[in-house]
């Protein structure tokens, strides 16, 4: 399971004009689901997720996570994080997981991350997206749970 984790001022992602979900201050996670993963994926992903330390605390440290600042996150299923560039112009996206497999992994993030106490707004699933957002710091991380 791959995601690419931002710290944001603003973040929303709408399909054909309606948003979907909105958040303020918080991160947008794009995340990638891999062919290989498992269970035990998701729960990584998930804790490093609602735990990564990477709001400023007042001594200008990234020392606060999402729980610790109560900031909300914007979900956004990104296929493309599983491109292999390596040959040729054109991605192979071989190693990424089958539509079923992925929506499920992407469905339970939402709902694990959720439990967790923190508010989390999704976009939807295989649609075409238009996300906008403002990156704070700025503050991009990417995360790996096979590496």
């Amino acid at each position: 399971m791959k995601a690419i984790v931002q710290r944001v001022s603003s973040a929303s992602v709408s399909v054909e004009g309606e948003v979907l979900g909105q958040i303020g201050r918080g991160l947008l996670v794009l995340l990638g689901i891999g062919a290989e993963d498992h269970d035990s994926d998701l729960d990584w992903m998930v804790d490093k997720v609602v735990h990564l330390r990477c709001f400023e605390d007042d001594r200008g440290k990234m020392n606060l996570s999402v729980l610790d600042t109560q900031r909300e996150i914007l979900c956004i299923s990104q296929l493309t994080l599983y491109g292999d560039c390596r040959r040729g112009s054109r991605p192979s996206f071989d190693k990424a997981a089958n539509p079923s497999l992925a929506f499920g992994f992407y469905e339970k993030f939402i709902d694990k991350i959720g439990k967790k106490g923190v508010i989390i707004k999704a976009g939807r699933f295989g649609a075409k997206m238009t996300i906008s957002l403002t990156n704070e710091g700025p503050v991009t991380l990417f995360l790996d749970s096979q590496m």
